[in-house]
């Protein structure tokens, strides 16, 4: 009987395919490249696959009879973002964003490198005969707008496909490689992303008494929107305001009839998120109401995922899964992550803990001398992090280790399985 393979007899092939996924990154729903590598590997490892579920996503199951199943997820797609890496592999790709708009692209997220573990994962196990029970992995279009998970969903991913009894995944992060990340609870945050429009009355920039400008309401509002956090936010709650963008006219002497904020809010906590979203509607309606406005704001939610929370007793099981990937001294409690994920829609909609982790990712030598979490911390802040531009992982051993920990998480939960990688 052939050995079933090892994560690191796996490492130089999968290098070469994280390399290739990283030059060619695509836009959420357009992840078809990318979906059709995870498909074309996942049938060369036994798997039933299906593709275009949810639009891009791709659904293997791998069926070893009775026994728990095990949902095994990544995420595909990359983001409107110039790379500034310089590695030689660097994407000069371009896309077409929901807005229409010609856009560079890079995987300035890691999830190329999701792509590229969870088909290693993948080999691993199925190559195992010692398991039994149903291996499902779901190769997700669209994270980075909180809308493929869903998507995949709405599209029968329980109805079509067996339901798990566990949803496991990780994220790459700027934590020294050979480190994961695992907390048990309310682990990322919820992301809210809103469009508001305020409305005004145009007009000659000499003559702002005959007009109501929208620029000054704009301005008013994203003041006293940083108050939502600082003034109406427990301090022992959590949360984050932040206005990204805010759009308005075309030249210095002309008053523009509208204007548009583009802002986000980060929270753990349904009470807060809620106060959150009332509070944005509350402060730009009576910013217009005072400026005049001729109308109220329009107020669109464009993006939306809740909190991940990782199940306490699902993360306990799993816990020694990862320890034995990179030792009981290595899997840390990173606190809560304020950035946002929609993986958790996934286990909810099935009814089934969720255990997501983060891969450390970063080189191990920036964090030399840093001996305890805080001093890690310090260290993490001064590096790329994810969405920036100079934004990439180190491929040894973080591909390894990553490759390794889905498949010893996976073990935990099938039958007639250990957890050794």
């Amino acid at each position: 009987m052939t050995p079933a393979p090892r994560p690191e007899d796996l490492a130089p092939q999968l290098a070469d395919v994280y390399r290739d996924l990283h030059t060619h990154p695509e836009l959420s729903f357009a992840e078809r490249r990318t979906a059709g590598i995870a498909a074309g590997w996942l049938a060369e490892q036994g798997c039933a696959v299906t593709e275009g579920v949810g639009g891009t996503g791709v659904v293997g199951v791998l069926d070893r009879g009775p026994g728990p199943v095990v949902l095994l997820r990544a995420d595909m797609d990359a983001l409107p973002v110039r790379e500034e890496t310089g590695l030689p592999y660097a994407s000069h790709a371009r896309g077409v964003d929901p807005d229409g708009r010609d856009v560079p692209v890079m995987h300035a997220c890691g999830h190329d490198l999701h792509v590229t573990c969870l088909m290693g994962g993948a080999a691993v196990l199925a190559g195992d005969p010692a398991w039994r029970g149903t291996l499902v992995t779901v190769f997700q279009p669209a994270e980075e707008l909180g809308q493929g998970a869903e998507a995949m969903v709405a599209d029968g991913l329980y109805e079509r496909f067996p339901r798990p009894d566990v949803v496991l995944g990780q994220h790459v992060a700027p934590i020294p490689a050979g480190v994961l990340g695992l907390r048990p609870g309310p682990a990322f945050a919820a992301s809210d992303s809103l469009r508001v429009t305020l409305h005004g009355s145009g007009g000659h920039g000499s003559r702002p008494e005959t007009t109501v400008d929208p620029v000054v309401m704009a301005a008013a509002a994203v003041l006293r929107l940083q108050t939502l956090v600082s003034r109406e936010v427990a301090g022992t709650d959590t949360a984050v305001l932040t206005v990204g963008a805010l759009h308005a006219g075309t030249k210095a002497n002309i008053i523009p009839d509208r204007a548009e904020l583009l802002l986000n809010l980060r929270s753990y906590d349904p009470a807060v998120r809620e106060r959150l979203l009332a509070g944005v509607h509350r402060i730009v309606a009576a910013e217009a109401q005072a400026s005049g406005a001729p109308r109220p704001p329009d107020v669109e939610v464009v993006e939306s995922a809740p909190a991940v929370v990782n199940d306490e007793a699902a993360t306990a099981r799993t816990r020694p899964a990862l320890e034995s990937v990179v030792g009981a001294g290595r899997v840390l409690d990173p606190g809560p992550v304020t950035g946002s994920e929609d993986v958790g829609v996934l286990a909810t909609a099935a009814g089934a803990p969720c255990v997501f982790w983060l891969l450390g990712g970063a080189d191990p030598a920036a964090f030399a001398g840093a001996h305890d979490v805080d001093a890690v911390r310090a260290v993490v802040a001064t590096l790329p992090s994810n969405h920036s531009p100079a934004y990439a992982p180190v491929l040894d051993p973080t591909l390894t280790i990553g490759v390794a920990a889905l498949a010893a998480a996976a073990r935990t939960w099938l039958d007639g399985a250990g957890v050794s990688p």
